[in-house]
């Protein structure tokens, strides 16, 4: 076990974090997109309300009234629903309530003295956000986990505090103020260690058995609404595949809460109910009569969040394509019987290979604030093997380091 995770605490990896301002329950949909698109991880977590804002809460309280983590997949799946795109309006000003998933297991309370190999457990077994009081004043000495907290080291803080105070407690904190750590936080800081965690970093993923196989996918000819039916906890992606001629399947694209996170929601959401899964990653623009695409307006009162309207003033119209809903497309492409332009840049699934090295991969998921990446064979790359998330990164480099030695992984 590398020292960096025995001697570091989750109180050195709140440092410039700002303090958490919730988002309730009785919030509108509309207001849960502006609220995403500043998010971490493609989503936020919500709050039931306090009962009495002007008491503090009592630790443990907080924890209890959070409901689970919404984000920009679950949002167009609600809105792509017969319901919602019939009256959009209506839609968009629905409480969130309506469509986050409850799961209070997302997120956990813990004291900024908690070991960092602990935080890290209880991410890997599914935790995605730290619920982390702010600190006012450190107290103690607690050497045995941290040397650095809140930029100072400790040795050279002057403390009025009894010298032989236990080091338990290590600081005084307000229960009404609290930041949030996402394993995005937790990634970026595991990044800046990676010298202390070697030779982990420079295997390869594969080798240190960071590929989850058990991947959700959805072939390209089927309907884009029918991946909505089994959206996978962690990651919270789809793969959108083309079957092979030896029967393996080529990633051509993902229906992910990554790639729709900055999107054009209304957009997206009627793609998502008309369209296939082939179609609705790579984009409809060619030879596309106006007929069969819908006609949205831009919402002049939405205009800053990018939001589209089905009717309203005859400002510029748009078709449906992959630029639409935050994709980006080039030459066309003759697969799926009709001429579009094909997948590209942001639109393209984010891969790399079974040798790439796992320090290459967690420099590659934070460049492209990824929540995964795709995995395919080292020789055949339209061959699809799993996918790596942050779970699996936080589960390699804490695991013993290698026995053997490794084979060359590449970048």
């Amino acid at each position: 076990m590398a020292s960096v995770f025995l001697y570091h605490v989750v109180g050195d990896l709140t440092v410039g974090k700002p303090e958490l301002v919730e988002f309730t329950e009785t919030e509108t949909v509309e207001a849960a997109i502006k609220a995403i698109a500043e998010s971490t991880e493609c989503g936020i977590p919500v709050w039931k309300k306090r009962s009495q804002k002007s008491v503090i809460e009592k630790a443990g309280m907080r924890q209890q009234r959070f409901v689970g983590i919404l984000n920009s997949l679950d949002i167009i799946a609600f809105l792509a629903r017969e319901d919602c795109l019939a009256d959009q309006e209506k839609a968009m000003k629905t409480p969130v309530s309506q469509v986050v998933v409850p799961n209070n297991a997302l997120l956990k309370e813990v004291d900024p003295a908690t070991r960092l190999i602990d935080a890290l457990e209880m991410m890997k077994n599914g935790v995605k956000r730290l619920l982390v009081p702010k600190s006012v004043v450190w107290k103690g000495m607690s050497k045995r986990f941290s040397i650095l907290y809140n930029g100072k080291w400790l040795k050279n803080i002057q403390t009025t505090a009894n010298a032989n105070q236990p080091s338990s407690s290590a600081s005084s904190i307000t229960l009404d103020k609290f930041c949030c750590l996402s394993r995005e936080d937790v990634i970026r800081f595991v990044i800046g260690c990676l010298g202390a965690l070697a030779p982990l970093p420079l295997s390869s993923i594969s080798f240190l058995g960071a590929i989850n196989p058990n991947y959700c996918s959805i072939e390209a000819s089927r309907p884009a609404i029918d991946a909505t039916q089994k959206i996978p906890h962690d990651p919270c992606a789809v793969a959108v595949v083309e079957p092979t001629i030896d029967g393996h399947s080529k990633i051509i694209g993902e229906i992910s809460a990554t790639k729709l996170w900055k999107c054009d929601y209304l957009a997206a959401a009627w793609a998502l109910a008309n369209l296939s899964a082939g179609q609705f990653v790579m984009g409809v623009e060619d030879n596309v009569t106006s007929r069969s695409l819908p006609d949205f307006t831009v919402n002049p009162l939405a205009a800053d969040s990018n939001l589209a309207s089905p009717r309203g003033s005859t400002r510029t119209r748009k078709l449906f394509s992959s630029r639409s809903i935050g994709f980006f497309s080039n030459p066309t492409s003759p697969n799926l019987g009709v001429a579009r332009s094909m997948y590209r840049g942001r639109s393209a699934p984010l891969t790399c290979k079974v040798t790439s090295s796992l320090a290459a991969v967690m420099a590659q998921m934070l460049s492209h604030r990824a929540t995964h990446v795709w995995v395919t064979e080292a020789e055949n790359e339209d061959k699809l093997v799993g996918v790596i998330g942050y779970a699996d990164i936080l589960a390699a480099v804490t695991k013993a380091p290698p026995s053997i030695v490794p084979e060359t992984p590449t970048s």
